[in-house]
C-alpha cells in the first residue's frame, strides 16, 4: 500500500497516510462502510447527490465533536441533494450513542471499522495511529472529486468556508 508523508501532523509530529492521493478531478473511489444499524453503505447509496465526506479520527474527541456538530448545522441550510457524511473508525454503536447525545440528525455517520475500505480507498488511514486523518472530500453528483482538504494539523478544525464554497459551486 502506498505511503505518503509530509501532508498532516499530529501534535506537531508528521504522520504517514496509507493509500493513494485523491485529487480534484479524480473519479471518487467506491467504498464499503456501515451505518448505525450495521447496514452496508457504499458510494452508490448517494447516487445523484453532491457528497461531503468528512473524515474524523474519533467523534469522542473535542475537535471531531465540534466539526460534526458544525456540519450538522450547515446541513440544515443545504438542499436535499447534498449529503453530508462523517466517517470514522468508531464503532457504529458508539457513533449512534454520540449522535443521540449531540443531537446530530442531519449528517449521516458511517463507521469504517470493518474493512477500513474508505480509509484505504481515499488515502486517509494514519499508519502510526490506525485512525483516519481529518480530511474532507467534496464529490459531485457525477461521482467526480471536486475538492479535497487534508487538515494540516489533525487537532485543528477544517476550513469550513472553503468546504461550503466548494459545495455552493455545485448547486
Amino acid at each position: 500500500m502506498e505511503e505518503r508523508s509530509g501532508i498532516v501532523t499530529f501534535k506537531g509530529k508528521s504522520v504517514t497516510l496509507l493509500g493513494p492521493e485523491i485529487k480534484a478531478g479524480d473519479q471518487a473511489p467506491d467504498f464499503r462502510a456501515v451505518d448505525g444499524s450495521l447496514a452496508p453503505v457504499s458510494l452508490s447509496d448517494f447516487k445523484g447527490k453532491i457528497k461531503v465526506f468528512s473524515c474524523v479520527p474519533s467523534l469522542d474527541t473535542p475537535v471531531c465533536d465540534m466539526e460534526t456538530r458544525r456540519f450538522n448545522q450547515e446541513a440544515a441550510k443545504l438542499p436535499e441533494k447534498v449529503a453530508l457524511v462523517t466517517i470514522s473508525l468508531d464503532l457504529p454503536f458508539a457513533q449512534k450513542r454520540w449522535c443521540g447525545a449531540a443531537g446530530v440528525d442531519r449528517v449521516k455517520v458511517l463507521s469504517d471499522y470493518q474493512d477500513r475500505s474508505f480509509a484505504q480507498a481515499y488515502g486517509v488511514l494514519i499508519k502510526e495511529l490506525k485512525l483516519l486523518s481529518r480530511s474532507i472530500f467534496v464529490v459531485g453528483a457525477d461521482d467526480r472529486v471536486k475538492y479535497v482538504q487534508h487538515v494540516p494539523e489533525i487537532g485543528t478544525e477544517p476550513d469550513y468556508a472553503a468546504v461550503l464554497g466548494a459545495v455552493q459551486k455545485l448547486l
